[in-house]
């Protein structure tokens, strides 16, 4: 995950670019963000995990790990919508560090944005593309409480609570 962090930020440059993560190229032109979709793939995005939703940002289109009610949750038209049941939170590891004042994370797509968060994309006709895996219950080892994924077999939106896994179609 660090890595992946480090490479964000490096890559924030390009804040124009399309990126792949995981493979050469990203597939098509409307693409923003795109990772690996090898038929081996078992690596999902992590979400950011907070101790309390009440205290992010709140832009349409977030999505978080709430500590505090073990679940995962997106932000739509002034409310928090649980994604998940509640999960179990025994394997996260909890990131104690204090932000450092002034970081704004990583916008990809345009040079600024109105929206705050630690990875913000831009586009007005590009998408992400999620990391796509083949029936991630059966195939992801050790998934992490607010790992999501596009399930290949289901084609479902797949989101694990640290208990189970959570299909949205």
């Amino acid at each position: 995950m660090k890595n992946f962090i480090y490479i964000i930020f490096f890559m924030s440059s390009f804040s124009n670019a399309q990126m792949a993560i995981g493979k050469p190229e990203v597939s098509g032109s409307s693409t923003l963000l795109d990772f690996d979709d090898s038929a081996t793939n078992t690596k999902g995005i992590l979400l950011p995990t907070v101790t309390d939703a009440s205290t992010v940002p709140t832009n349409n289109g977030t999505f978080i790990y709430d500590i505090l009610t073990k679940q995962v949750k997106m932000y739509e038209n002034d409310a928090w919508i649980n994604l998940t049941s509640e999960g179990n939170t025994n394997s996260l590891i909890i990131n104690s560090a204090a932000e450092k004042p002034g970081n704004t994370g990583v916008i990809i797509g345009s040079e600024t944005s109105p929206v705050e968060g630690i990875l913000v994309l831009e586009s007005s006709n590009k998408a992400m593309i999620l990391p796509k895996i083949a029936d991630p219950h059966l195939n992801v080892k050790s998934p992490y409480p607010g790992m999501m994924c596009y399930d290949t077999v289901s084609n479902t939106l797949a989101v694990f609570d640290g208990s189970n896994w959570n299909y949205w179609k």
